[in-house]
């Protein structure tokens, strides 16, 4: 996974896939077929990661508006600094690969899809709980925070400056709480 976060699909050879599993040409055949299933496992690994954690930020135990702005929060760390210029995979494979492989778009659709419909959840808890401004809509309010993280992620890529992105973050958190 992390080869093919740092090189890409295309950049990714054979040699540097032997090197990072520690596997012969014979055995990495045996376990993925080749390298595109070597990749598709590498990106359902890191989605799966990405939407654990997603979960334990929206924890429905949880007050639904705090656990949005860990989640936030958490994007901000991971698109500042050195984590911001490795950028996410997802996003890169999105860019490399989702408009000419039909495996690929699906999963990063349905990634998106359900990041979406996560936190379309925790701000529908939020509604209920009293927590949003009036005319705020859960899942518009939703589609509009993936489109924030994930356009946070290609600007991160640019060493963005993590005091801006965390007055962002409030400056949209602020229009949708009371």
């Amino acid at each position: 996974m992390g080869v093919f976060w740092s090189c890409g699909y295309h950049g990714t050879s054979l040699p540097d896939l032997l090197a990072a599993t520690n596997l012969s040409r014979g055995s990495l055949y045996a376990a993925f077929g080749d390298k595109h299933g070597l990749f598709l496992r590498a990106l359902d690994r890191y989605i799966d990661h990405a939407l654990a954690r997603l979960d334990r930020e929206l924890d429905p135990r949880e007050n639904a508006l705090a656990g949005v702005r860990t989640c936030l929060a958490g994007y901000v760390d991971r698109t500042s600094g050195i984590a911001g210029k490795r950028g996410c995979l997802v996003v890169a494979t999105a860019m490399e690969l989702a408009a000419h492989d039909p495996e690929v778009e699906q999963r990063i659709r349905r990634f998106f899809t359900t990041m979406e419909a996560r936190l379309t959840g925790a701000l529908v808890r939020a509604q209920a709980a009293g927590q949003l401004a009036d005319g705020v809509e859960p899942a518009t309010a939703a589609r509009l925070l993936v489109c924030l993280v994930e356009g946070m992620r290609v600007v991160g890529k640019t060493g963005s400056d993590r005091a801006v992105s965390q007055a962002v973050v409030r400056t949209l958190i602020d229009r949708f709480s009371r």
